[in-house]
């Protein structure tokens, strides 16, 4: 069975005083705290996700 696609993000900025969509968006990604990762299945609404706070965290490795 082939290796699925993995991608590593860490959350560099904190959710203070930010909207409450983006805070639910950091828990949902399994992040909260600063310098926190977590790797991620590389999936369409991973990407999503990111895409949306993308002044929150950073892709630190995108693995095949």
């Amino acid at each position: 069975m082939a290796e699925k696609k993995t991608i590593t993000v860490k959350q560099v900025r904190s959710a203070n005083r930010r909207p409450a969509i983006q805070t639910a968006t950091l828990k949902g990604l399994g992040l909260g705290k600063l310098h926190r990762t977590r790797t991620l299945e590389d999936t369409p609404a991973v990407r999503g996700m990111i895409r949306s706070i993308p002044h929150l965290v950073v892709i630190v490795e995108e693995s095949k």
